[in-house]
């Protein structure tokens, strides 16, 4: 058994929760391989982290787990850069000779690759793994196309509420428990400390305006008969835009300054000490503890409407999936599994903080790491996912929703008319996806 690794660009990239293609190409001609070899040469194209050291060691891991049992079998991992994955991995569905056996996509991307035809349907060898039954159900939902399973999870991403314990104490004030507790905080820390933002929002910041959404009853579209239509624009989904929007101001978040920020934006706000509560994610505490925040800051579950609930999140994260080319299927589904095999996520998180996607690893996880707490406590109150189809990521690269907040924030256009210009955008999408 042999392991080659190797890396495509110096320049790294981090795999962010929640990554969606960001170029389209036409759908693929049938590239279903017709052998399955037991021997060879498996390839591999996985994401090139900032800190790619810590993920290669688990990575080199779990390939020699998967040697112990295929002798004679090469293993090669190309490290390949998030920004340009979309282009190498569509040209790879279209040209099976110089395609791998295997890849790591973003979640989000699912529903586009198995229109392109280039996933493997998994469906029978995911349902006969041991270890799947254990799989948090937002998790699997990632990984499903129409009842089909295309892969499998690699690690989950959830956000929940950052917030300095020092500003609040020195306020006298608790973490919010309500959606409008929530706001009524943000601005009264605003005005009592007019150079921080009280809760730092973003007019692009997409996944952290979803909860609002989803918390107040809305949804992103509905599914029936296979098909997806916009709901952005019904009054449930309009009341949590309200409440997203209406911290965009004077008393809160300037939407001169805010209008354009996005989740990473917000989160070095609060890193750097320039808002007293951000919504981020689990990804997101490597940065806050190399802020000036430091010891200053606690997290806990974002509220929903009713006290004491937690709005649903939405579940980033990626996945590895076996392409429908590769000559190798048997031996590539078993390496799939050994990549996203439990052993595998337990090393992924102490190495890189990646929550696992097995409901027993998540909870033994945050008995080593109490900070990611809120972030199990999130998933188990059941976060949501995007539109399973695959319209959604010209929805997403053509920045329908992030038009829609900035629109309202600066006042062009009320939330009636700029839901209602959203909805029509998506369902063009939706339409021209299929």
């Amino acid at each position: 058994m042999k392991l080659s690794s190797r890396m495509a660009f110096p320049v790294a990239a981090l795999a962010l929760a929640g990554l969606t293609a960001t170029a389209c190409a036409p759908q693929t001609s049938d590239t279903s391989a017709t052998k399955d070899e037991k021997s060879g040469t498996l390839r591999v194209w996985l994401f090139q982290e900032v800190n790619n050291k810590p993920k290669e060691q688990v990575v080199d891991a779990a390939v020699a787990a998967f040697g112990e049992k295929h002798e004679g079998t090469k293993v090669e991992i190309e490290y390949i850069p998030v920004e340009t994955r979309a282009q190498r991995i569509k040209a790879a569905f279209n040209d099976p000779k110089s395609a791998p056996d295997l890849i790591e996509y973003g979640n989000t991307d699912t529903a586009g690759y198995v229109k392109d035809g280039g996933l493997a349907d998994v469906t029978a060898e995911f349902d006969a793994w041991d270890e799947a039954k254990d799989t948090d159900p937002t998790a699997r939902e990632s990984v499903t196309v129409d009842g089909k399973v295309y892969g499998a999870p690699l690690f989950v991403g959830v956000r929940a509420l950052y917030y300095r314990t020092d500003v609040f104490e020195d306020l006298g004030i608790t973490a919010p428990k309500s959606q409008a507790e929530l706001i009524a905080t943000a601005k009264k820390v605003h005005k009592a400390k007019p150079e921080l933002y009280g809760l730092a929002v973003g007019g692009a910041y997409t996944y952290g305006a979803m909860p609002f959404l989803w918390a107040n009853g809305g949804e992103l579209a509905e599914e029936s008969g296979g098909t997806y239509k916009a709901a952005v624009n019904s009054p449930a989904a309009r009341k949590g835009i309200e409440a997203y929007t209406s911290l965009f101001g004077d008393d809160n978040c300037p939407a001169a300054k805010c209008a354009s920020m996005g989740g990473n934006a917000t989160v070095t706000a609060f890193a750097s000490g320039k808002a007293a509560m951000a919504i981020g994610g689990d990804f997101s505490h490597q940065a806050v503890e190399a802020g000036t925040v430091k010891g200053k800051y606690a997290v806990v579950p974002l509220p929903g409407v009713e006290a004491g609930s937690v709005a649903p999140a939405f579940a980033g994260g990626n996945n590895i999936g076996v392409l429908k080319s590769s000559a190798r299927r048997t031996l590539a589904v078993d390496l799939m599994k050994s990549f996203t095999g439990k052993e595998t996520q337990a090393k992924l998180f102490d190495a890189m903080g990646f929550l696992p996607t097995y409901t027993d690893v998540l909870a033994d996880s945050a008995k080593k790491q109490p900070f990611i707490e809120p972030f199990v406590t999130t998933l188990g109150a059941g976060a949501k996912f995007v539109p399973a189809s695959p319209g959604w990521a010209q929805i997403d690269s053509s920045l329908v929703l992030p038009t829609m907040f900035q629109e309202i924030v600066s006042g062009r256009k009320d939330v009636a008319a700029a839901s209602d210009d959203a909805a029509k955008k998506m369902d063009a999408a939706f339409s021209s996806a299929g």
